[in-house]
């Protein structure tokens, strides 16, 4: 299969692109912009490989996305090209709305346009599997319950209300256009290639350069935490296994408040880089509470029971074994992390800028 991928270069794109290369014979386009999140050095493994090609591009460009649809001849296209960071929206949610809501409509255009031109059996094969998040149903907090696919939506952030937005517009697109759509809910993402500034990454450097550990609130905010590895696996299966016009939630039933993910990360750098920056008896005397950021959601979880009932797919990490994985990555590869903050982003804490200067 011809596969274009939007937002390859990103954390989740990119282990999908190195899932498909490494572990399928699909031939893959990889359209990213490179924002600050982008980094072709997560495709370093793979870059070579002929069956993978780059394009530098925006998804609001829809002449551009249209000449490589054109040129490359797609069956699928796999949509992952978005804004994801919560505090950044808070900060500036324009380019949120520009890049998840004017780009997915721009995409789509594009895409219905070649979609059109296919003969009769390639029209019906074709797949545009739009990625998203469980943050567009809201917050679970007080309730006894775990987000399915029929959960009402209910965003509280400039981030998950674009994400929402563009799910109702591919679901639009089938509705009204007939293009042949799945969509994913997934769970927090983590693992290796993640960007520094989600919580997990960003705990890591930070205990290592002997940098508070900053923790919104007390703490105590859950979520449900998904290997990205195993979320690519579901991805695959999903663009390749699954029903047209459906929807599927991703999770990895591991349910964490982030203090004890941040407690976890603490415990296992005790193990693995023993040898603690100066004046640090203990990476856990790091830790520091902070103002909690604006509209916090204070809990998430996945039912992922439709996707492994009609799909098969299941979360082969569990999150001790993944969390073990992700800290020894980043161990081994601290050269990787130093060349991602070389660029704009220093480890300053957004979404709330009484509070940027505590971690840079």
């Amino acid at each position: 299969m011809r596969i274009l991928i939007t937002g390859g270069a990103g954390f989740i794109g990119s282990a999908l692109v190195r899932h498909l290369i490494e572990h399928t014979d699909h031939h893959v386009l990889n359209l990213d912009k490179l924002t600050y999140a982008g980094n072709l050095e997560s495709l370093h493994s793979i870059a070579s490989n002929t069956r993978y090609e780059f394009v530098q591009a925006d998804i609001v460009d829809q002449a551009t996305v249209s000449a490589v649809l054109e040129r490359f001849r797609p069956q699928a296209i796999m949509h992952l090209a978005a804004e994801s960071h919560v505090d950044r929206s808070i900060d500036g949610p324009a380019a949120f709305i520009q890049t998840n809501i004017v780009g997915t409509y721009s995409l789509l255009e594009a895409t219905r346009a070649y979609w059109g031109t296919l003969p009769a059996a390639e029209r019906e094969a074709f797949r545009f599997h739009h990625v998203s998040t469980d943050e567009v149903y809201g917050d679970l907090h007080g309730v006894d319950d775990l987000f399915t696919e029929t959960t009402p939506y209910a965003p509280s952030s400039p981030y998950s209300a674009s994400k929402a937005a563009s799910d109702h517009l591919v679901r639009a697109w089938q509705r009204t256009y007939g293009l042949p759509v799945l969509l994913t809910n997934c769970s927090n993402n983590y693992g290796p290639y993640h960007f520094p500034e989600k919580l997990i990454p960003l705990v890591i450097l930070n205990a290592l350069a002997g940098k508070p550990l900053p923790v919104y609130g007390n703490g105590q905010q859950v979520r449900d935490w998904l290997f990205v590895e195993d979320h690519a696996r579901a991805l695959l299966k999903v663009v390749t296994a699954g029903e047209v016009g459906q929807t599927y939630n991703i999770g990895g039933h591991n349910e964490q408040t982030n203090l004890e993910v941040v407690h976890a990360i603490c415990a296992l750098l005790e193990e693995l880089a023993p040898a603690h920056p100066a004046g640090v008896a203990r990476y856990a005397d790091l830790i520091t509470f902070v103002q909690d950021r604006p509209g916090h959601d204070l809990r998430y979880a996945i039912d992922a029971g439709k996707i492994e009932r009609e799909l098969g797919w299941r979360p082969e990490e569990t999150f001790a074994t993944g969390l073990r994985k992700t800290v020894q990555w980043y161990l081994d590869n601290l050269e990787w992390c130093r060349h991602v903050q070389d660029g704009s982003y220093q480890g300053q804490r957004l979404g709330n800028s009484d509070f940027k200067d505590l971690i840079a």
